[in-house]
């Protein structure tokens, strides 16, 4: 695997001494998330919420304007542009890198042109301009994998071998990108984790997360934090799932994922340092 993710303006280690699992903090500018209720809707709000994360010491800051909780209904382009494209310009400049949440073409061309560090696509870039849109520049893409979409995942999903099936889609969407000029370099890949899966299914891609890295030779992003997959071992509420996010995040580090992607980042990043502590 590469020693660094090119993200945009910034280089981040993936291997060697320098490397630490990186954390990404979750910030919904939606009224209707799953995981905080709407809280960093309104503008002020949001950018307080992004600098206390950022105090906290998260690595990268990811906006979404969309939610893609199961059922949530798509969101007219205008409106998941005025929801981010003000969070991106106040927080370009704040020293940390930025990610968007989007698998709108349009929003990340626009996202890309205020100098966001990363696309984030829960659609693997599968919509029709998205590869055009991001080819051209030095942003990082992730790369997720969705069964169906967010009105119909969670209805009844199937899979022969879920990481086999996994693998075999993140591979084909990789060799894409690579054979439309985008450097592999800006590549990571995440299992999507909730996105059209049983808890089974959750588990075993939980479990099988090295070799979906080995198979792709990608670093992996871990999106966890407070899912229903948490509420569904431990019978809590989503506020209540802060300990089962976090060992969510220590096995999904153990088994190799390098990004994490939480909620919750302060309490994530003293885990990962006493769990660090207690193994090296």
């Amino acid at each position: 695997m590469q020693h660094h993710l090119q993200f945009g303006r910034y280089r981040l280690p993936m291997t060697g001494s320098e490397f630490k699992p990186l954390v990404m903090g979750i910030l919904n500018a939606t009224p209707d998330s799953f995981s905080d209720g709407g809280q960093y809707h309104a503008l002020e709000p949001a950018l307080s919420r992004a600098e206390q994360m950022i105090a906290e010491g998260a690595d990268i800051i990811d906006i979404g304007g969309e939610s893609s909780r199961p059922g949530a209904q798509p969101l007219p382009l205008q409106e998941e542009l005025r929801r981010v494209m003000p969070l991106l310009y106040a927080l370009r400049d704040g020293g940390k890198p930025l990610s968007i949440d989007t698998y709108k073409p349009e929003v990340m061309r626009e996202a890309i042109a205020a100098g966001v560090d990363m696309i984030n696509d829960i659609n693997g870039f599968q919509a029709p301009g998205a590869i055009d849109a991001v080819r051209d520049s030095d942003c990082a893409l992730c790369i997720m994998h969705m069964q169906r979409d967010p009105q119909t995942m969670q209805v009844d999903p199937h899979y022969q071998d879920i990481v086999a099936d996994v693998i075999a889609f993140l591979r084909e969407r990789v060799a894409t990108l690579e054979a439309a000029g985008v450097a592999r370099e800006r590549m990571c890949i995440d299992p999507g984790f909730g996105f059209g899966k049983t808890l089974a299914h959750n588990l075993a891609l939980l479990k099988n997360i090295g070799q979906i890295e080995t198979a792709l030779d990608l670093p992996v992003l871990a999106g966890l934090s407070r899912k229903s997959m948490i509420g569904a071992i431990t019978n809590r509420p989503v506020e209540a799932r802060l300990a089962g996010s976090l060992t969510a995040a220590l096995v999904a580090v153990k088994n190799g994922a390098r990004i994490l992607r939480v909620h919750d980042v302060a309490e994530t990043l003293d885990a990962l340092k006493v769990w660090q502590a207690a193994t090296n």
